[in-house]
């Protein structure tokens, strides 16, 4: 009681003691890049509808799925006066899914050559025929651009 210190306690001798100095903060604080990224999402949610444009065509309508990935395809190939070839083969629509299913079974890939003055309606029918027997596992096949 008589020792001459401030009371309330501390042991400190009245002074304060000072917070460490933190270092450099190595946070990244993400909200603004997420602000950021949500108003250019925005944008261009808005922007995309604008940007296409294209001709008015009526398509033909086909039952074509989805493709994924197989080792040996066969290859149906149409040419421009129509003529339909499996592998070398020329076929005639009756008989191109007969001719398919002796060469593939339904989870093997077939791919499409169609020339480009081809007509887009015999293509896109014996892309049809295919689907409708089963094979969903077609594609495409095209040259890259020079």
């Amino acid at each position: 009681m008589g020792m001459g210190g401030p009371s309330g306690g501390g042991g400190g001798g009245g002074r304060r003691r000072r917070r460490k100095r933190s270092g450099v903060m190595s946070e990244i604080n993400v909200t603004p890049m997420v602000d950021v990224m949500l108003v250019l999402l925005i944008i261009m949610m808005v922007a995309a509808p604008m940007m296409t444009s294209g001709v008015s065509v009526d398509l033909p309508r086909t039952a074509a799925g989805d493709m994924a990935s197989q080792t040996r395809p066969i290859t149906v190939a149409v040419t421009p006066e129509g003529a339909i070839f499996v592998d070398e083969t020329p076929v005639t629509e009756a008989d191109l899914v007969a001719t398919v299913g002796t060469l593939a079974t339904v989870e093997d890939r077939v791919f499409l050559r169609g020339d480009t003055t081809a007509n887009y309606g015999t293509v896109m029918r014996v892309m049809g025929l295919l689907s409708a027997a089963g094979y969903t596992k077609i594609g495409l096949v095209t040259e890259r651009e020079r």
